[in-house]
């Protein structure tokens, strides 16, 4: 498939021919969740055909900002992971994730939650300034997604899965098929959650992840 050409010398229109077809951005979303195979790729973009992953890919391969890796044990084969280049996407994609999180509504028939947007929500939705001074590590689960976060200096991680190390607060939500990350986060709200820690750490992680409306907010400079 030929890229596209939008004919300007301009940085907004040479990014959307590197990273603006379908598909692209979603698939860098989840590498910068971790590097990943293309079967886990797949299986976190359900409704993404074979042939269209693979064009992705290789794609994004050429243009340097995604590259192939031997995967560390005990996995095997090739992992897609980001290069330099496609690190420096990152902020680029939370910042747009922040602002599509705002916009959200109620989920549209078909729409589902994949551990990665759930990952990505809480990158996007972090407030680095009520973070200032917290040092933690909460394990979210709901259903079949497990995804950790840990907060330490003001600076973020999150992964897929439970948390290395034994995490300060662990949050089971009720009931477990929870829409969307804002319903995740009303739930919190409304305690329909069972908790395995301190529960003042409840109310941290709320502070430090705040609701979609309150992130725009914190991320929209006063005018």
């Amino acid at each position: 498939m030929k890229r596209r050409n939008f004919g300007q010398y301009c940085g907004l229109a040479r990014a959307l021919e590197l990273v603006g077809e379908r598909w692209a951005l979603l698939v860098l979303r989840d590498l910068t969740v971790r590097p990943q195979r293309f079967t886990d790729l797949l299986e976190g973009l359900p409704g993404i055909p074979t042939n269209v992953l693979s064009t992705r890919l290789k794609e994004l391969e050429e243009a340097g900002i995604v590259e192939r890796r031997v995967a560390p044990a005990p996995q095997r084969g090739v992992v897609y992971a980001l290069t330099a280049i496609g690190v420096d996407l990152e902020p680029a994609i939370a910042a747009l994730g922040r602002w599509g999180v705002s916009q959200l509504g109620e989920p549209r028939p078909g729409e589902i939650v994949t551990p990665s947007t759930v990952a990505m929500s809480l990158r996007a939705v972090f407030d680095a300034q009520a973070a200032a001074g917290v040092s933690a590590t909460w394990e979210i689960r709901a259903g079949d997604i497990v995804v950790h976060a840990a907060v330490a200096d003001a600076q973020l991680t999150t992964g897929i899965g439970p948390a290395p190390a034994d995490p300060d607060l662990v949050i089971t939500f009720q009931p477990e098929d929870l829409p969307s990350y804002p319903a995740l986060m009303q739930a919190a709200r409304c305690g329909l959650v069972t908790l395995e820690g301190p529960r003042e750490l409840l109310d941290t992680f709320l502070r430090v992840f705040p609701s979609a409306s309150r992130a725009a907010a914190v991320a929209t400079p006063a005018s």
